[in-house]
Protein backbone atom coordinates (compact mmCIF):
# COMPACT_ATOMS: atom_id res chain seq x y z
CA UNK A 1 0.00 0.00 0.00
CA UNK A 2 1.83 3.47 -1.22
CA UNK A 3 1.03 6.76 0.64
CA UNK A 4 2.22 10.00 -0.41
CA UNK A 5 1.09 13.09 1.80
CA UNK A 6 0.44 15.65 -0.69
CA UNK A 7 2.36 19.03 0.31
CA UNK A 8 -0.53 21.32 -0.31
CA UNK A 9 -4.02 21.93 0.37
CA UNK A 10 -5.40 18.24 1.53
CA UNK A 11 -8.83 16.75 1.48
CA UNK A 12 -10.41 16.17 5.02
CA UNK A 13 -13.90 13.68 5.20
CA UNK A 14 -15.50 16.73 4.37
CA UNK A 15 -14.95 16.34 0.83
CA UNK A 16 -17.15 13.20 1.09
CA UNK A 17 -19.86 16.46 1.66
CA UNK A 18 -21.43 19.08 -1.13
CA UNK A 19 -22.37 21.84 1.11
CA UNK A 20 -25.82 20.71 1.88
CA UNK A 21 -24.99 17.36 3.58
CA UNK A 22 -25.06 14.49 1.58
CA UNK A 23 -27.88 11.58 2.58
CA UNK A 24 -26.01 9.21 0.23
CA UNK A 25 -24.60 6.35 0.91
CA UNK A 26 -20.77 6.61 0.43
CA UNK A 27 -19.38 4.57 -1.99
CA UNK A 28 -15.69 2.77 -3.09
CA UNK A 29 -15.93 5.56 -6.02
CA UNK A 30 -16.20 8.72 -4.03
CA UNK A 31 -13.32 8.03 -1.45
CA UNK A 32 -11.00 7.00 -4.41
CA UNK A 33 -11.20 10.34 -5.61
CA UNK A 34 -11.56 11.97 -1.93
CA UNK A 35 -7.82 10.31 -1.39
CA UNK A 36 -6.35 11.28 -4.45
CA UNK A 37 -7.13 15.15 -3.44
CA UNK A 38 -5.44 14.60 -0.11
CA UNK A 39 -2.70 12.67 -1.90
CA UNK A 40 -2.94 9.36 -0.63
CA UNK A 41 -2.97 5.69 -2.20
CA UNK A 42 -5.47 3.43 -0.71
CA UNK A 43 -6.27 -0.40 -1.71
CA UNK A 44 -9.92 -1.85 -2.40
CA UNK A 45 -9.54 -4.02 0.65
CA UNK A 46 -8.30 -1.07 2.70
CA UNK A 47 -11.23 1.56 1.53
CA UNK A 48 -13.72 -1.04 2.25
CA UNK A 49 -12.76 -1.74 5.27
CA UNK A 50 -13.17 2.43 6.10
CA UNK A 51 -16.98 2.72 4.51
CA UNK A 52 -18.76 1.54 7.59
CA UNK A 53 -16.59 3.72 9.84
CA UNK A 54 -16.76 6.98 7.46
CA UNK A 55 -20.54 6.41 7.48
CA UNK A 56 -20.70 6.92 11.37
CA UNK A 57 -18.45 9.93 10.77
CA UNK A 58 -20.92 11.72 8.39
CA UNK A 59 -23.55 10.91 11.41
CA UNK A 60 -21.69 12.49 13.37
CA UNK A 61 -21.34 15.84 11.37
CA UNK A 62 -24.42 16.08 10.70
CA UNK A 63 -25.08 15.65 14.78
CA UNK A 64 -22.27 18.89 14.72
CA UNK A 65 -24.27 20.69 12.52
CA UNK A 66 -27.16 20.43 14.33
CA UNK A 67 -26.03 22.60 16.95
CA UNK A 68 -25.57 26.19 17.82
CA UNK A 69 -22.18 27.41 17.69
CA UNK A 70 -22.05 31.17 17.37
CA UNK A 71 -18.74 32.85 16.25
CA UNK A 72 -17.56 33.37 20.08
CA UNK A 73 -17.22 29.95 20.48
CA UNK A 74 -13.41 29.01 21.03
CA UNK A 75 -12.28 25.60 20.85
CA UNK A 76 -11.77 23.68 23.53
CA UNK A 77 -7.32 23.48 22.33
CA UNK A 78 -5.65 27.04 22.83
CA UNK A 79 -2.59 28.23 21.02
CA UNK A 80 0.29 28.96 23.39
CA UNK A 81 3.15 30.80 22.02
CA UNK A 82 5.75 30.31 25.20
CA UNK A 83 8.61 28.46 24.16
CA UNK A 84 9.36 25.97 27.11
CA UNK A 85 11.29 27.60 29.86
CA UNK A 86 9.70 31.17 29.35
CA UNK A 87 8.09 32.60 31.99
CA UNK A 88 6.83 36.38 31.40
CA UNK A 89 8.29 38.72 33.62
CA UNK A 90 5.45 40.00 35.94
CA UNK A 91 7.00 42.32 37.83
CA UNK A 92 5.58 45.69 36.92
CA UNK A 93 7.83 49.30 37.22
CA UNK A 94 6.50 52.69 37.18
CA UNK A 95 5.32 53.87 33.18
CA UNK A 96 6.84 56.83 31.94
CA UNK A 97 5.30 58.35 28.59
CA UNK A 98 6.99 61.71 27.28
CA UNK A 99 3.91 63.82 27.70
CA UNK A 100 5.23 67.20 26.09
CA UNK A 101 4.59 69.98 28.86
CA UNK A 102 4.86 72.99 26.36
CA UNK A 103 1.74 72.72 23.73
CA UNK A 104 -0.51 75.75 23.38
CA UNK A 105 -4.03 75.60 21.85
CA UNK A 106 -4.30 76.52 18.48
CA UNK A 107 -6.22 79.26 17.13
CA UNK A 108 -7.70 77.04 14.40
CA UNK A 109 -9.06 73.77 16.41
CA UNK A 110 -8.67 71.73 12.60
CA UNK A 111 -5.05 72.41 13.72
CA UNK A 112 -5.75 69.92 16.08
CA UNK A 113 -6.30 66.92 13.62
CA UNK A 114 -3.00 65.54 13.23
CA UNK A 115 -1.34 65.87 16.76
CA UNK A 116 -0.75 63.15 18.55
CA UNK A 117 -1.94 61.88 21.88
CA UNK A 118 0.70 63.19 23.99
CA UNK A 119 -0.24 66.42 22.22
CA UNK A 120 -3.91 66.11 22.77
CA UNK A 121 -3.45 64.63 26.04
CA UNK A 122 -1.54 67.39 27.53
CA UNK A 123 -3.90 70.46 25.81
CA UNK A 124 -6.68 68.13 27.96
CA UNK A 125 -5.78 68.31 31.15
CA UNK A 126 -4.26 71.56 31.09
CA UNK A 127 -7.86 72.72 30.01
CA UNK A 128 -7.09 74.47 26.75
CA UNK A 129 -8.86 72.32 24.88
CA UNK A 130 -11.97 70.36 26.23
CA UNK A 131 -13.22 66.56 25.23
CA UNK A 132 -16.40 67.78 24.05
CA UNK A 133 -14.49 70.08 21.47
CA UNK A 134 -12.15 67.53 20.12
CA UNK A 135 -15.22 65.25 20.04
CA UNK A 136 -17.00 67.18 17.89
CA UNK A 137 -14.35 68.57 15.51
CA UNK A 138 -13.53 64.43 14.28
CA UNK A 139 -17.23 63.81 14.38
CA UNK A 140 -16.70 66.57 12.39
CA UNK A 141 -13.76 65.37 10.35
CA UNK A 142 -15.46 62.09 9.75
CA UNK A 143 -18.52 62.99 8.22
CA UNK A 144 -16.79 65.71 5.72
CA UNK A 145 -14.09 63.06 4.48
CA UNK A 146 -15.85 59.43 4.61
CA UNK A 147 -17.70 60.23 1.10
CA UNK A 148 -14.02 60.09 0.06
CA UNK A 149 -12.81 57.21 2.43
CA UNK A 150 -15.29 54.89 2.92
CA UNK A 151 -13.41 53.96 6.35
CA UNK A 152 -16.22 54.62 8.57
CA UNK A 153 -18.89 52.29 9.03
CA UNK A 154 -21.50 54.08 11.66
CA UNK A 155 -20.49 57.45 13.97
CA UNK A 156 -21.31 56.74 17.28
CA UNK A 157 -22.42 60.65 17.80
CA UNK A 158 -24.67 59.76 20.76
CA UNK A 159 -22.36 58.07 22.77
CA UNK A 160 -19.48 60.14 22.11
CA UNK A 161 -21.01 62.97 23.14
CA UNK A 162 -22.09 62.05 26.44
CA UNK A 163 -18.64 60.53 26.76
CA UNK A 164 -16.76 63.68 26.30
CA UNK A 165 -19.71 65.80 28.86
CA UNK A 166 -18.69 63.32 31.38
CA UNK A 167 -14.42 63.27 30.84
CA UNK A 168 -14.80 67.43 31.09
CA UNK A 169 -16.87 67.46 33.96
CA UNK A 170 -14.82 64.82 35.97
CA UNK A 171 -11.92 66.56 34.84
CA UNK A 172 -13.32 69.79 36.43
CA UNK A 173 -14.32 67.85 39.42
CA UNK A 174 -10.08 67.39 40.13
CA UNK A 175 -10.81 63.47 38.43
CA UNK A 176 -7.99 62.47 35.62
CA UNK A 177 -8.23 59.23 34.32
CA UNK A 178 -4.74 59.67 32.78
CA UNK A 179 -3.81 60.45 28.94
CA UNK A 180 -6.47 59.66 27.39
CA UNK A 181 -8.83 61.50 29.20
CA UNK A 182 -11.62 62.80 26.75
CA UNK A 183 -9.50 61.56 24.20
CA UNK A 184 -11.63 60.43 21.12
CA UNK A 185 -10.49 56.99 18.89
CA UNK A 186 -12.13 54.68 16.43
CA UNK A 187 -12.75 51.27 16.89
CA UNK A 188 -12.70 48.31 14.01
CA UNK A 189 -15.84 46.91 13.31
CA UNK A 190 -15.27 43.54 14.27
CA UNK A 191 -15.87 44.57 18.18
CA UNK A 192 -18.55 44.65 20.25
CA UNK A 193 -20.37 47.95 20.79
CA UNK A 194 -23.82 48.03 22.53
CA UNK A 195 -26.27 50.07 21.13
CA UNK A 196 -24.62 50.07 17.55
CA UNK A 197 -24.13 47.23 15.66
CA UNK A 198 -21.17 45.09 14.91
CA UNK A 199 -21.07 44.56 10.86
CA UNK A 200 -17.82 42.76 10.51
CA UNK A 201 -18.08 44.59 7.16
CA UNK A 202 -19.81 41.88 5.34
CA UNK A 203 -23.24 42.11 3.96
CA UNK A 204 -24.78 39.19 5.80
CA UNK A 205 -23.64 40.82 8.93
CA UNK A 206 -24.34 44.67 7.98
CA UNK A 207 -27.49 44.77 10.48
CA UNK A 208 -25.86 42.64 13.16
CA UNK A 209 -26.50 43.77 16.76
CA UNK A 210 -24.35 42.87 19.61
CA UNK A 211 -25.25 44.55 22.67
CA UNK A 212 -22.56 44.77 25.41
CA UNK A 213 -18.68 45.94 24.50
CA UNK A 214 -15.50 44.33 23.52
CA UNK A 215 -13.15 43.98 26.21
CA UNK A 216 -10.99 46.83 24.64
CA UNK A 217 -13.48 49.07 24.17
CA UNK A 218 -14.57 49.11 27.91
CA UNK A 219 -10.87 49.09 28.84
CA UNK A 220 -10.08 52.55 26.48
CA UNK A 221 -13.67 53.70 27.77
CA UNK A 222 -12.25 53.23 31.52
CA UNK A 223 -9.47 54.85 30.69
CA UNK A 224 -11.21 57.96 29.56
CA UNK A 225 -11.15 57.52 25.86
CA UNK A 226 -14.20 58.63 23.85
CA UNK A 227 -15.47 56.10 21.01
CA UNK A 228 -16.74 58.48 17.97
CA UNK A 229 -16.97 55.69 14.94
CA UNK A 230 -17.20 51.87 14.23
CA UNK A 231 -14.40 52.11 11.40
CA UNK A 232 -14.52 49.63 8.12
CA UNK A 233 -12.42 46.70 7.37
CA UNK A 234 -12.46 44.38 4.79
CA UNK A 235 -15.29 42.00 5.12
CA UNK A 236 -14.45 39.24 7.95
CA UNK A 237 -11.15 40.88 8.06
CA UNK A 238 -9.91 40.51 4.46
CA UNK A 239 -8.61 42.99 2.24
CA UNK A 240 -10.06 46.98 2.06
CA UNK A 241 -13.59 46.31 0.55
CA UNK A 242 -16.67 45.97 2.17
CA UNK A 243 -20.36 45.63 1.73
CA UNK A 244 -20.54 49.48 1.16
CA UNK A 245 -17.28 50.02 -0.96
CA UNK A 246 -13.78 49.93 -1.07
CA UNK A 247 -11.98 52.01 1.63
CA UNK A 248 -9.69 54.45 0.41
CA UNK A 249 -5.73 55.51 0.70
CA UNK A 250 -5.79 59.05 2.17
CA UNK A 251 -2.19 59.70 0.41
CA UNK A 252 -3.72 58.79 -2.81
CA UNK A 253 -7.46 58.22 -2.87
CA UNK A 254 -7.86 56.23 -5.96
CA UNK A 255 -6.28 53.61 -4.00
CA UNK A 256 -7.44 51.31 -1.65
CA UNK A 257 -5.69 51.55 2.08
CA UNK A 258 -5.01 47.77 2.32
CA UNK A 259 -6.45 45.72 5.24
CA UNK A 260 -8.14 44.26 6.93
CA UNK A 261 -8.03 47.17 9.37
CA UNK A 262 -8.46 49.20 6.65
CA UNK A 263 -10.91 51.93 8.06
CA UNK A 264 -8.48 52.51 11.41
CA UNK A 265 -5.28 53.53 9.71
CA UNK A 266 -7.02 55.58 6.65
CA UNK A 267 -8.64 57.35 9.50
CA UNK A 268 -5.85 57.92 11.51
CA UNK A 269 -3.82 58.67 8.57
CA UNK A 270 -6.20 61.32 7.28
CA UNK A 271 -6.88 63.21 10.49
CA UNK A 272 -10.29 61.94 11.26
CA UNK A 273 -9.45 60.22 14.93
CA UNK A 274 -6.35 60.71 17.34
CA UNK A 275 -5.89 56.75 17.12
CA UNK A 276 -7.94 53.71 16.69
CA UNK A 277 -8.09 50.07 17.27
CA UNK A 278 -7.54 47.38 15.04
CA UNK A 279 -6.58 43.20 14.73
CA UNK A 280 -4.11 41.32 13.09
CA UNK A 281 -3.89 37.77 11.87
CA UNK A 282 -1.18 37.60 9.36
CA UNK A 283 -0.75 41.67 8.32
CA UNK A 284 -3.69 43.13 8.47
CA UNK A 285 -2.13 45.79 11.11
CA UNK A 286 0.98 45.85 9.31
CA UNK A 287 -0.11 46.24 5.78
CA UNK A 288 -2.45 49.49 6.54
CA UNK A 289 -0.06 51.07 8.27
CA UNK A 290 2.67 50.68 5.94
CA UNK A 291 0.13 51.73 3.43
CA UNK A 292 -1.35 54.84 5.26
CA UNK A 293 1.86 55.65 6.36
CA UNK A 294 0.90 55.25 10.29
CA UNK A 295 2.78 53.96 13.26
CA UNK A 296 0.70 50.04 14.19
CA UNK A 297 1.80 47.89 17.24
CA UNK A 298 0.48 43.92 17.03
CA UNK A 299 0.98 43.24 20.06
CA UNK A 300 1.99 39.48 21.97
CA UNK A 301 -0.58 36.81 21.51
CA UNK A 302 -1.99 36.92 24.41
CA UNK A 303 -1.79 40.59 25.33
CA UNK A 304 -4.72 41.90 24.57
CA UNK A 305 -8.20 40.23 25.40
CA UNK A 306 -10.06 39.24 22.41
CA UNK A 307 -13.38 38.95 24.18
CA UNK A 308 -16.38 40.72 21.95
CA UNK A 309 -14.11 40.51 18.70
CA UNK A 310 -14.56 38.34 15.77
CA UNK A 311 -13.11 34.93 15.45
CA UNK A 312 -11.24 34.37 12.48
CA UNK A 313 -8.25 32.37 13.67
CA UNK A 314 -8.08 31.28 17.45
CA UNK A 315 -4.41 30.62 17.48
CA UNK A 316 -3.56 33.81 15.28
CA UNK A 317 -6.13 36.78 16.12
CA UNK A 318 -4.45 39.53 17.97
CA UNK A 319 -5.78 43.28 18.99
CA UNK A 320 -3.14 46.52 18.64
CA UNK A 321 -3.50 50.17 18.11
CA UNK A 322 -2.80 52.43 15.06
CA UNK A 323 -1.45 55.38 16.18
CA UNK A 324 0.43 58.64 14.55
CA UNK A 325 3.60 57.30 16.93
CA UNK A 326 5.50 54.75 19.03
CA UNK A 327 4.56 56.84 22.07
CA UNK A 328 1.01 57.32 21.42
CA UNK A 329 1.19 53.41 20.59
CA UNK A 330 2.78 52.81 24.02
CA UNK A 331 0.00 54.58 26.08
CA UNK A 332 -3.34 53.29 24.27
CA UNK A 333 -1.52 49.54 24.52
CA UNK A 334 -1.03 50.16 28.36
CA UNK A 335 -4.90 50.68 28.45
CA UNK A 336 -6.06 47.37 26.44
CA UNK A 337 -3.55 44.98 27.71
CA UNK A 338 -4.00 42.37 30.76
CA UNK A 339 -5.63 39.46 32.03
CA UNK A 340 -9.30 38.32 31.30
CA UNK A 341 -10.84 35.26 32.13
CA UNK A 342 -13.18 35.97 29.12
CA UNK A 343 -10.71 35.29 27.06
CA UNK A 344 -8.52 32.22 28.25
CA UNK A 345 -5.76 32.95 26.22
CA UNK A 346 -4.79 36.07 28.04
CA UNK A 347 -1.37 36.00 30.00
CA UNK A 348 -0.07 38.47 33.09
CA UNK A 349 2.98 39.55 32.05
CA UNK A 350 4.79 43.55 32.76
CA UNK A 351 4.60 46.29 30.24
CA UNK A 352 7.74 47.97 31.92
CA UNK A 353 7.74 51.01 29.24
CA UNK A 354 9.88 54.07 30.49
CA UNK A 355 11.39 56.52 28.07
CA UNK A 356 14.04 57.92 30.66
CA UNK A 357 16.15 54.50 30.26
CA UNK A 358 18.39 54.80 26.77
CA UNK A 359 17.01 52.39 23.99
CA UNK A 360 20.58 52.93 22.80
CA UNK A 361 21.44 50.19 25.35
CA UNK A 362 19.43 47.55 23.50
CA UNK A 363 20.73 44.36 21.69
CA UNK A 364 19.32 44.83 18.12
CA UNK A 365 19.53 42.67 14.75
CA UNK A 366 18.03 42.62 11.34
CA UNK A 367 17.73 39.84 8.77
CA UNK A 368 20.23 39.90 7.13
CA UNK A 369 19.02 37.32 4.49
CA UNK A 370 15.83 39.81 3.78
CA UNK A 371 17.61 43.02 3.86
CA UNK A 372 19.90 41.55 1.27
CA UNK A 373 16.85 40.82 -1.32
CA UNK A 374 15.65 43.03 -4.30
CA UNK A 375 12.43 44.59 -2.97
CA UNK A 376 10.24 48.11 -3.37
CA UNK A 377 11.43 49.47 0.29
CA UNK A 378 15.22 48.54 0.15
CA UNK A 379 16.13 51.55 0.14
CA UNK A 380 14.34 52.79 2.55
CA UNK A 381 14.83 50.06 4.72
CA UNK A 382 18.76 50.69 4.07
CA UNK A 383 18.70 54.31 5.17
CA UNK A 384 16.81 53.45 8.58
CA UNK A 385 19.53 50.69 9.35
CA UNK A 386 22.06 54.03 8.80
CA UNK A 387 20.09 55.88 10.68
CA UNK A 388 20.30 53.60 14.10
CA UNK A 389 23.88 53.67 13.30
CA UNK A 390 24.29 56.90 13.45
CA UNK A 391 22.45 56.74 16.80
CA UNK A 392 25.32 54.87 18.06
CA UNK A 393 23.09 51.62 17.96
CA UNK A 394 25.14 48.35 15.94
CA UNK A 395 22.73 46.40 14.36
CA UNK A 396 24.08 42.58 14.36
CA UNK A 397 22.94 40.67 11.65
CA UNK A 398 21.34 37.56 12.05
CA UNK A 399 19.11 34.76 10.17
CA UNK A 400 16.03 32.71 11.74
CA UNK A 401 14.76 29.39 11.21
CA UNK A 402 13.02 28.78 8.01
CA UNK A 403 8.93 28.66 8.13
CA UNK A 404 7.14 25.31 7.28
CA UNK A 405 4.60 26.36 4.92
CA UNK A 406 1.91 25.97 7.27
CA UNK A 407 0.24 29.07 6.29
CA UNK A 408 -3.43 26.87 6.03
CA UNK A 409 -3.25 27.01 9.68
CA UNK A 410 -4.95 30.18 9.66
CA UNK A 411 -7.32 28.79 6.32
CA UNK A 412 -8.72 25.99 8.70
CA UNK A 413 -9.62 28.03 11.71
CA UNK A 414 -11.09 30.94 9.68
CA UNK A 415 -13.40 27.89 8.14
CA UNK A 416 -14.35 26.73 11.21
CA UNK A 417 -15.38 29.92 12.63
CA UNK A 418 -17.78 30.18 9.62
CA UNK A 419 -18.68 27.00 8.73
CA UNK A 420 -22.40 28.01 8.86
CA UNK A 421 -21.96 30.73 6.66
CA UNK A 422 -20.46 28.31 3.99
CA UNK A 423 -22.64 25.54 4.59
CA UNK A 424 -25.56 28.38 3.98
CA UNK A 425 -24.26 29.48 1.26
CA UNK A 426 -25.23 32.85 2.66
CA UNK A 427 -20.75 33.36 1.69
CA UNK A 428 -22.36 34.63 -1.90
CA UNK A 429 -23.27 37.91 -0.29
CA UNK A 430 -19.99 38.86 -0.23
CA UNK A 431 -18.99 41.54 -2.36
CA UNK A 432 -15.53 39.51 -3.06
CA UNK A 433 -15.71 36.57 -5.15
CA UNK A 434 -12.14 36.53 -6.55
CA UNK A 435 -9.88 33.41 -5.74
CA UNK A 436 -8.09 33.92 -2.73
CA UNK A 437 -10.97 36.24 -0.98
CA UNK A 438 -12.67 34.22 2.27
CA UNK A 439 -15.96 32.44 0.14
CA UNK A 440 -13.37 30.52 -2.12
CA UNK A 441 -10.81 29.98 0.63
CA UNK A 442 -13.38 28.96 3.28
CA UNK A 443 -14.59 26.01 0.72
CA UNK A 444 -11.04 25.30 -0.12
CA UNK A 445 -10.43 24.72 3.48
CA UNK A 446 -12.93 21.97 4.07
CA UNK A 447 -10.50 20.11 1.88
CA UNK A 448 -7.30 20.41 4.72
CA UNK A 449 -7.26 17.15 6.57
CA UNK A 450 -7.51 17.12 10.24
CA UNK A 451 -4.29 15.68 10.55
CA UNK A 452 -2.51 17.94 8.05
CA UNK A 453 -3.81 20.57 10.20
CA UNK A 454 -2.36 19.09 13.57
CA UNK A 455 0.84 18.09 11.76
CA UNK A 456 1.27 21.63 10.76
CA UNK A 457 0.67 22.60 14.48
CA UNK A 458 3.36 20.23 15.53
CA UNK A 459 5.88 22.19 13.07
CA UNK A 460 4.55 25.44 14.02
CA UNK A 461 6.14 24.37 17.61
CA UNK A 462 9.54 23.55 16.60
CA UNK A 463 9.26 27.13 14.86
CA UNK A 464 8.56 28.72 18.02
CA UNK A 465 11.66 27.36 19.85
CA UNK A 466 13.82 27.24 16.87
CA UNK A 467 13.04 30.81 16.86
CA UNK A 468 13.33 31.93 20.63
CA UNK A 469 17.17 29.90 20.71
CA UNK A 470 18.03 32.23 17.50
CA UNK A 471 16.73 35.27 19.01
CA UNK A 472 17.93 34.93 22.85
CA UNK A 473 20.77 37.11 22.59
CA UNK A 474 18.68 40.28 20.87
CA UNK A 475 15.85 42.53 22.34
CA UNK A 476 14.68 43.87 19.45
CA UNK A 477 15.20 43.02 15.60
CA UNK A 478 14.29 44.66 12.10
CA UNK A 479 12.49 43.27 9.23
CA UNK A 480 11.09 44.38 6.10
CA UNK A 481 7.55 45.07 6.78
CA UNK A 482 6.26 42.88 3.09
CA UNK A 483 9.86 41.40 2.02
CA UNK A 484 10.79 37.98 3.40
CA UNK A 485 8.70 35.10 5.64
CA UNK A 486 9.00 37.48 8.95
CA UNK A 487 5.32 38.36 8.75
CA UNK A 488 3.97 34.91 8.77
CA UNK A 489 6.66 33.93 10.69
CA UNK A 490 5.67 36.18 13.69
CA UNK A 491 2.42 36.12 13.76
CA UNK A 492 2.64 32.15 13.79
CA UNK A 493 4.84 32.47 16.88
CA UNK A 494 2.97 35.30 18.43
CA UNK A 495 6.01 37.78 18.62
CA UNK A 496 5.04 41.54 18.70
CA UNK A 497 6.24 44.32 16.30
CA UNK A 498 5.99 48.05 15.37
CA UNK A 499 4.92 49.24 11.75
CA UNK A 500 6.30 52.43 11.43
CA UNK A 501 6.88 54.61 8.30
CA UNK A 502 10.49 54.97 6.84
CA UNK A 503 10.03 57.30 4.06
CA UNK A 504 8.44 57.64 0.34
CA UNK A 505 8.34 55.99 -2.88
CA UNK A 506 6.21 58.42 -5.80
CA UNK A 507 4.74 59.97 -3.20
CA UNK A 508 3.36 57.06 -1.03
CA UNK A 509 4.70 56.20 2.36
CA UNK A 510 6.49 53.08 2.91
CA UNK A 511 7.81 50.80 6.48
CA UNK A 512 10.18 49.05 8.22
CA UNK A 513 9.07 46.71 11.04
CA UNK A 514 10.68 46.66 14.53
CA UNK A 515 9.96 43.24 16.32
CA UNK A 516 10.51 41.96 19.59
CA UNK A 517 10.86 38.90 22.13
CA UNK A 518 7.90 38.02 23.39
CA UNK A 519 6.14 40.82 25.86
CA UNK A 520 8.87 42.70 24.80
CA UNK A 521 6.68 45.76 23.59
CA UNK A 522 8.22 48.08 25.96
CA UNK A 523 11.73 47.52 24.15
CA UNK A 524 10.72 47.59 20.60
CA UNK A 525 7.99 50.88 21.31
CA UNK A 526 11.43 52.55 22.86
CA UNK A 527 13.37 52.01 20.01
CA UNK A 528 10.67 53.08 17.46
CA UNK A 529 10.07 56.32 19.40
CA UNK A 530 14.34 56.90 19.53
CA UNK A 531 14.19 56.65 15.55
CA UNK A 532 11.16 58.97 15.46
CA UNK A 533 12.54 61.38 17.73
CA UNK A 534 15.31 61.50 14.64
CA UNK A 535 12.89 61.30 11.69
CA UNK A 536 9.85 63.39 10.49
CA UNK A 537 8.49 60.77 8.34
CA UNK A 538 5.43 60.23 10.97
CA UNK A 539 4.67 63.50 11.49
CA UNK A 540 3.76 64.32 7.71
CA UNK A 541 0.43 63.68 6.45
CA UNK A 542 -1.52 63.73 3.19
CA UNK A 543 -2.55 66.93 1.64
CA UNK A 544 -5.60 68.61 1.32
CA UNK A 545 -7.37 67.23 4.91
Amino acid sequence: MKKTLHLFLGLALGALLSFTFLRAPVDRATVQQAARLIGLEMTVAEIDSMLPGLEEQLSSYASIRGQDIPNELAPALQFNPLPRGLVPDTRQEALYFDIPGAVSRPKDLNGLAFYSVTQLSALVKSGQVSSMELTELFLERLEKHDPTLHCVITLTRERALAQARQMDEELAQGRYRGPLHGIPFGAKDLLATRDYKTTWGAMPYKDQMLNYDAAVIEKLEAAGAVLVAKLTLGALAWGDVWYGGQTRNPWNPEQGSSGSSAGSASAVSAGLVPFAIGTETWGSIVSPSTVCGVTGLRPTFGRVSRHGAMALSWSMDKIGPICRTAEDCAIVFEAIRGQDERDPTTVAAAFNYNQKTDARKLRVGYLKGDFGGDYPFKEQDSLALAKLRKLGIAPIAIELPEVPDIGFVLSAEAAAAFDELTRSGKDDLLVRQIQNAWPNVFRQARFIPAVEYIQANRLRTRLIEETHRALREFDVFLAPSWAGANLLRTNLTGHPCVSLPNGFIDGLPTSITFCGQLFGEADVLKLAALYQANTDFHRKHPEGL
